[in-house]
């Protein structure tokens, strides 16, 4: 189904934010590992951390991960470690063109048995699991930090531990940093130097653990403050001092003319209108997942901008960078683009009159350019059922906030 969206002149809500799925589906893999003692609180209700629940069932020799990339990337780890437990993971059509192969090739290294069915490289896999040895261990800095993370979690069941060196400059390190906090708050303490982290061999220990909500969701509602003609959205339960790195929204926005304003039960969004420089430039080598919303936002305020270390965003859901720029386009922006690198400096093409947005199978497309409703009134939204992925109420949240989504046939209002 698709939806028409139309949004309100004012957005004045609260909206309770869904948990955090990069946090759940690290909790998750670390809790199995403990042997589920204590029931992880408040997990994510979306579909990455649905079919990571699914895949720890008992007697599940094929686990579909549908579109999932941190759930193969963290089952794949999981269940090489898993002695005697065999097992086939795969996904979608999307998720095998998904490269696993430096993650394979890592865990191989360190003595696992996985064998690819189909293409060399990618999804699906065959696991048998096995002890695996541990040691040193080098990878690339600028490979996915899901791939990073998944070795670090099962490090601690290595026979020696793991002394990992990431060469040149990695990305995503709030992700890493996160892991490594969630680690400690199970009893495994972690040294990282720079590029080298050491991971001493030992277990986990069950531990009480509640999820905070998600600062990911919480962009496109920045992205709606920033849009509205006037703003107040408050987020309950959401703090800045978080685990997460998008919580670098709140500066990251500031310069869009977005004010957070730190309250006694979460935060609160309102307008500043403080949007005075010539262009913004940003390196989200750190934020990838905030590219999206960034984007769009910048787009639709009319603020040139350069934004660097997006290089992940071509093995996303779907190349991202090469998404953005077909779906702006159909809204009159022109984009320029490299392999790590978006900008608008304020070319422009001839928009739709009626612009219908394809999501590519990806849940922050959909999520990034309903807000457009307020300078596209009536803009068409398809497939909009891929924002389960990781917000599974958003089209409830922009209803309570004021938004009309009417129905519309599945082939959009124009082709």
């Amino acid at each position: 189904m698709n939806y028409q969206v139309f949004a309100p002149d004012n957005c004045q809500t609260e909206i309770v934010l869904p948990a955090s799925k990069s946090i759940s589906n690290r909790a998750l893999i670390i809790n199995a590992l403990c042997g589920d003692a204590i029931p992880v609180e408040n997990l994510s209700e979306c579909d990455d951390t649905r079919v990571m629940k699914q895949a720890f069932d008992k007697g599940r020799d094929t686990i579909d991960i549908h579109g999932a990339g941190t759930a193969m990337r963290f089952l794949t780890a999981f269940y090489a470690q898993k002695q005697g437990h065999e097992c086939t993971i795969t996904g979608t059509e999307r998720m095998k063109q998904r490269p696993i192969k430096i993650l394979v090739d890592a865990l191989r290294s360190l003595g696992a048995e996985i064998r690819y069915l189909e293409k060399e490289g990618y999804p699906p896999l065959h696991i048998l699991g096995r002890k695996l040895s541990g040691g040193a261990l080098s990878l690339p800095g600028n490979v996915s930090s899901q791939y990073i993370s998944a070795l670090l979690m099962i490090a601690p069941y290595m026979r020696d531990g793991l002394n990992l060196s990431l060469t040149g400059e990695p990305v995503s390190v709030p992700y890493i940093e996160m892991t490594l906090g969630i680690m400690a708050h199970f009893g495994v303490q972690a040294n990282r130097n720079g590029n080298s982290i050491q991971v001493p061999a030992g277990q986990y220990r069950p531990a009480p653990f509640r999820v905070e909500p998600d600062w990911s969701a919480a962009s496109y509602w920045y992205e709606i403050a920033a849009l509205a003609t006037n703003a107040k959205i408050k987020l309950p339960g959401l703090s800045v001092k978080s685990l997460q790195g998008d919580a670098r929204l709140a500066q990251l926005f500031e310069p869009i003319g977005v004010s957070t304003h730190v309250t006694p039960d979460g935060i609160e969004l309102s307008k500043s209108g403080h949007t005075a420089f010539s262009i913004y430039e940003c390196d989200l080598t750190e934020q990838p997942d905030l590219a999206q919303t960034l984007v769009v936002t910048c787009c639709l305020s009319e603020i040139p901008f350069r934004f660097t270390g997006l290089q992940t965003l071509r093995i996303k859901e779907t190349d991202r960078i090469a998404a953005l720029c077909d779906e702006l386009a159909k809204l009159g922006y022109k984009l320029s683009a490299s392999d790590n690198t978006l900008e608008w400096r304020g070319d422009t093409v001839e928009p739709q009159p009626h612009p219908v947005i394809t999501t590519y199978d990806d849940h922050r497309m959909a999520m990034a350019f309903a807000p457009a409703a307020f300078c596209f009134p009536g803009i068409t939204i398809r497939d909009i059922a891929v924002v389960d992925k990781s917000y599974p109420h958003y089209w409830d949240d922009l209803r309570k906030a004021g938004f009309s989504l009417p129905a519309q046939p599945k082939g959009g209002t124009t082709p």
